[in-house]
């Protein structure tokens, strides 16, 4: 896929998992937890060990039914050890222009990370795709979004922290591109015990949510 049926795919399910686990085996089982649940795109942070090789296994084995992205990339050289395992957008929790340059360069999507205006700014004209939003559960989720959108509203944000099930909809109709959901998707009891069923159950109220939100805001 290119970048623009990349960046179709995340608008439309409209939810990127931010897949944390501590370990290998928990990263891919989540993975193909949320797919199960009709979430087809993962994001797999560069904190869970063995990182470049989940992301390598997740492509190998889910081929083109799942877009596998890398996040917490903080640099290029990360951004190119993710890219060489077949990822395919990146995501990082702040800005950083060698990391933007190396994806706009390569042709590959990419999401830096900011939080105020300024750096929203800074971000998105230095070539980001998305602005991810981050941590925006601690400057006043929703509401925070609402209040960039208005004098950014040509800025596609993806706000990371404080999307939940109670949040989601709010989130959307305050003008949001997509949701990051990490911990309240991915459970880490469920990864712990093993009980995969409940992150696939999770995973389709977040997509039905998403849906709803979307058509009342139309």
């Amino acid at each position: 896929m290119n970048k623009a049926e990349i960046t179709k795919k995340i608008v439309d399910i409209g939810v990127v998992p931010v897949v944390r686990a501590s370990s290998a085996a928990q990263a891919i089982a989540a993975a193909e937890a949320v797919c199960a649940g009709g979430i087809s795109v993962v994001e797999v942070t560069m904190t869970v060990p063995g990182a470049v090789e989940v992301i390598a296994q997740l492509v190998k084995t889910m081929g083109s039914a799942v877009l596998v992205g890398a996040g917490t990339v903080l640099n290029a050289d990360s951004a190119r050890r993710c890219l060489d395992a077949g990822a395919q957008f990146l995501v990082s929790p702040g800005f950083d222009l060698e990391t933007v340059k190396f994806a706009n360069g390569k042709g590959v999507l990419i999401m830096a990370g900011a939080l105020t205006p300024t750096e929203v700014i800074t971000a998105w004209n230095a070539g980001s795709d998305f602005v991810k939003i981050f941590p925006c559960g601690n400057v006043g989720g929703a509401k925070y979004i609402k209040a960039l959108k208005g004098p950014l509203p040509q800025i596609p944000m993806i706000p990371t922290g404080g999307v939940n099930l109670n949040t989601a909809a709010e989130f959307i109709q305050a003008g949001s591109a997509a949701l990051g959901v990490g911990g309240e998707l991915i459970l880490a009891a469920a990864l712990k015990s093993g009980n995969m069923r409940e992150i696939t159950e999770l995973a389709k109220q977040y997509v039905s949510i998403v849906r709803e939100a979307r058509s009342a805001k139309a």
